[in-house]
């Protein structure tokens, strides 16, 4: 019996979990144990495992067995506040690079016209990167901007990685609230290629529509995480009750 996008949406979330909160070093179990344990068959054990091996967050060694090795640091934040992962990764020491980068000069289709106001046929500039920690892909970004707020020129001179940085710096009026939808999603062929996992690896997908001070909308985001090395949180208060 095949294994389903849902067995194997859950048995990543669970080596994940289990490779987050393993010291490093820790032995795994063996391979048939840890499928008992998990549920799983074998060989879905070991096409999951292949895709934390190749994110250098396990590490099988030859007749000895399999050893967690990490992720080095996971960027843990809240999503109450909109920061970039540049400033997140500042704040606990991690040095964080702009791999792969794109631009690319589209137009808006129907519904980024509607997203941003426009007419379809409208200039809409593409930003697409692979965010890097430890020369390992950790992160891909696509965002979606219209051509007076952000052009060619600029992203030339002043982009380091971060859209909602450079927006900060020079956003008149500057970025103030987002809307954004969050989901775990099935890697798409494009972003697996990127990411250097396989095809349907679950990731962590946020969705964001950026507005600035006037509420005009400025931006458009896919942001694609690995979830071994990133934990994002929001704090909910209960509804009412009185502080």
């Amino acid at each position: 019996m095949i294994d389903d996008h849902s067995t194997y949406h859950r048995l990543q979330n669970d080596l994940c979990d289990l490779i987050q909160n393993a010291p490093k070093g820790t032995k795994l179990p063996s391979e048939p144990k840890l499928a008992e344990e998990l549920g799983v068959s074998r060989a879905t054990l070991r096409e999951a495992m292949r895709t934390f091996e190749s994110q250098g967050m396990l590490k099988r060694q030859q007749g000895v067995g399999t050893f967690v090795v990490g992720p080095k640091r996971v960027i843990e934040s809240g999503l109450e506040v909109l920061e970039s992962i540049e400033t997140q990764a500042e704040k606990i020491g991690l040095d964080v690079s702009m791999g792969e980068f794109k631009v690319t000069n589209i137009q808006a289709n129907d519904s980024l016209a509607e997203k941003f106001n426009q007419k379809k046929g409208d200039p809409l500039i593409e930003i697409r990167r692979v965010i890097m920690t430890d020369e390992a892909p950790v992160a891909y970004l696509v965002d979606i901007l219209p051509e007076h707020i952000l052009d060619s020129e600029t992203l030339a001179v002043k982009f380091t990685g971060s859209v909602l940085d450079l927006l900060i710096k020079i956003g008149d009026p500057p970025p103030f609230t987002s809307k954004t939808e969050i989901s775990a999603i099935h890697a798409p062929t494009d972003v697996a290629k990127a990411l250097k996992i396989q095809r349907g690896d679950t990731l962590l997908l946020l969705k964001a529509l950026l507005f600035n001070e006037v509420g005009n909308p400025i931006d458009f985001s896919h942001s694609y995480f690995l979830p071994g090395y990133f934990r994002l949180h929001i704090i909910r208060k209960i509804g009412g009750v009185n502080s």
